[in-house]
């Protein structure tokens, strides 16, 4: 049985409830480099990753490029826009890690909402954060060049609590991955890095990057606003 209440956001949710959604609940494993749920899925089936990383993209084909919306990982659901429109949600998912998911039937879900204000009190709050994740790529996509994307990205994920994993969710990504969370290609990427590698403030060790001074980067960040 899955212990769903050592997962946030669900620790306050009753222990009935917990006993459905682990009754009811399937596991699911993604194996890394692989689709995961697709857009015909999330009409059917709601989504809480338990180990692992996902990420949620748009990607047009005419120039190769990629979107990177989300990268969901420990705790997060998906699909929260179907679950309240029923609409088809067209994007596309692939997991970076081979990744566990919880899956629950989709009608089951909208019942907790509607019936349930612990399940409401864990959900909203977690939309809610998604919306802010949203509006904030939109206004850096927007508003600033890749170089601050890119520091600001590096700032959001770090971690220094976490010796195994100083940098969150950018462990181990690729300089392509980073670069489709940011509205970029690899190469400036590539060249931002080797820039902030000059200036003293990271490194990069075995493809990982390694932070070597917080203070000046966020003076840079400070500066390029």
């Amino acid at each position: 049985m899955l212990h769903l209440e050592k997962l946030d956001p669900f620790k306050q949710i009753s222990s009935s409830l917990i006993q459905e959604i682990n009754r009811i609940g399937k596991i699911h494993l993604f194996s890394k480099g692989m689709p995961a749920m697709s857009s015909d899925d999330t009409l059917k089936y709601f989504y809480i990753v338990i180990s692992g990383r996902i990420k949620v993209y748009q990607y047009n084909p005419h120039n190769n490029r990629e979107q990177t919306l989300y990268l969901l990982s420990h705790a997060d659901m998906f699909d929260v826009l179907t679950v309240l429109d029923r609409d088809y949600h067209e994007v596309m998912t692939t997991a970076l890690d081979d990744t566990e998911v919880l899956v629950l039937p989709i009608d089951k879900v909208r019942e907790w909402i509607d019936t349930n204000p612990a399940f409401n009190r864990a959900f909203f709050p977690y939309m809610a954060r998604q919306m802010r994740q949203i509006e904030e790529l939109a206004t850096d996509l927007s508003l600033y060049d890749t170089s601050t994307r890119l520091m600001k990205l590096i700032l959001k994920n770090l971690n220094l609590k976490n010796s195994l994993s100083p940098l969150g969710l950018l462990h181990k990504l690729s300089h392509e991955e980073i670069a489709s969370m940011i509205g970029t290609v690899r190469h400036v990427v590539n060249r931002h890095l080797q820039q902030l590698k000059k200036e003293g403030i990271l490194h990069i060790e075995r493809k990982k990057l390694a932070i070597d001074n917080v203070d000046k980067l966020l003076k840079k960040i400070e500066n390029d606003y």
